[in-house]
């Protein structure tokens, strides 16, 4: 491969990567909202030659550059979260801004701007005769990811029996190449107590003050939690948390809390399960412990329920879809990190659920994903494209 001429294209494409980039930060597309943002990129890939572009009936997008059988997929969401507190905010988040070097806004590096690079990424490989033959590459823009990571690939692989040779996650990685990263679930924890006039609350059962010692035993929990050396320990901590009273001056008889888990190399969800079961207060009060179930619809009304449980999921380094990544990485920027992500993307479903290989590498950085003041890097978007159209050429020839 001539990489000079790939890095050049990519280099050529900046100012429409950027421009693009803007124009969907600048449309708000919250989980299960995401119908503008989904149309304007289509629009773009049919502008820019793709083979198929069209929205599937969930909502996500779909983009076809080949005709092969085999399919490469670079997959990024186009859901945002919300805002937050707007006064933590020095600029419009939908406006944004630029700058010589950066992108503001909402959404720029989680993670619109890997879908920007994936759809230049695959014009650069049409360009650029970089699809091998028997082979064509996906690229699809996914939808509910913030609300339930992977259900979108649920529904590409189960209903529309899409099974790619690998997947690249576009989530940003810091321009490192990530193999894997933690599972997650969420978990419900309820209590029961009675209710009485607050002013005899002895003639009541608080069922605040029984949850507040689960609460307790919960954050002793997370010190006591599994360790695996690659991607690190389990984490537990409480979310979210509930309560039922008559009114203000009455005990209350119902409380309930949200638990974020997240799951290391080792640890299942029914072993999650069973350490809060096990809690001491959760036996004393007789607790009910259970996992969450979405059931949102998508933004067409779809909806495709599922437990909310993300499995955990790990590649080896000697991988042929991650020995491709560092490949077309070393060819054009220099020996790569190769990492883990904190957090948690779609490749639970693709490789944790499913056993479909996934890569990560991504534009801009995992420490601002859900913060105020987003923002992504030019250089990013132009680095993560001339590297995706490398891939599907590299990948090939390891196999041979």
């Amino acid at each position: 491969m001539d990489y000079s001429a790939i890095k050049k294209a990519a280099e050529n494409y900046e100012k429409d990567m950027t421009a693009f980039l803007r124009e969907l930060i600048a449309i708000p597309s919250e989980s299960a909202e995401e119908e503008g943002v989904a149309k304007r990129i289509v629009a773009e890939m049919e502008q820019l030659g793709f083979d198929e572009a069209f929205i599937d009936k969930m909502g996500n997008v779909h983009g076809v550059m080949g005709k092969g059988e085999k399919i490469i997929a670079f997959d990024g969401h186009i859901d945002t979260v919300g805002l937050g507190e707007l006064s933590n905010w020095k600029f419009d988040p939908y406006k944004g801004y630029e700058n010589e070097t950066e992108i503001g806004g909402r959404g720029g590096s989680d993670q619109t701007g890997g879908v920007v690079s994936a759809v230049y990424g695959a014009k650069i490989m049409k360009d650029l005769g970089l699809i091998p033959e028997g082979y064509k590459v996906l690229v699809t823009g996914t939808v509910q990811e913030e609300d339930c990571d992977g259900l979108c690939w649920q529904f590409i692989h189960n209903e529309m029996d899409i099974t790619p040779e690998f997947v690249v996650i576009t989530e940003p990685t810091d321009q490192g190449i990530y193999r894997g990263h933690r599972g997650r679930m969420e978990i419900r924890v309820e209590v029961k107590g009675v209710s009485c006039h607050g002013s005899a609350p002895e003639r009541g059962d608080n069922a605040i003050y029984k949850m507040a010692q689960i609460v307790l035993e919960v954050r002793d929990l997370n010190e006591h939690l599994h360790f695996d050396p690659f991607l690190g320990k389990g984490t537990i901590t409480v979310t979210q948390q509930f309560y039922n009273s008559p009114s203000r001056c009455a005990v209350a008889d119902f409380a309930a809390i949200s638990l974020d888990r997240r799951l290391t190399d080792g640890e299942t969800w029914e072993s999650a399960l069973e350490e809060v079961r096990n809690l001491p207060s959760v036996k004393e009060f007789g607790a009910q412990v259970s996992m969450y179930k979405y059931e949102r619809p998508s933004w067409t009304g779809l909806v495709y329920p599922t437990e909310c449980f993300f499995p955990t999921w790990v590649i080896p380094e000697d991988h042929p879809a991650c020995k491709a990544m560092v490949a077309a990485h070393k060819g054009m920027y220099g020996e790569p990190r190769v990492d883990k992500w904190t957090f948690s993307t779609n490749g639970v479903s693709i490789m944790g659920r499913y056993g479909i290989p996934c890569i990560g590498f991504g534009p801009g950085a995992e420490a601002q994903a859900h913060a105020p003041n987003e923002i992504t890097w030019k250089a990013d978007l132009v680095r993560c494209a001339a590297v995706y159209a490398a891939v599907p050429m590299n990948y090939n020839a390891s196999l041979s």
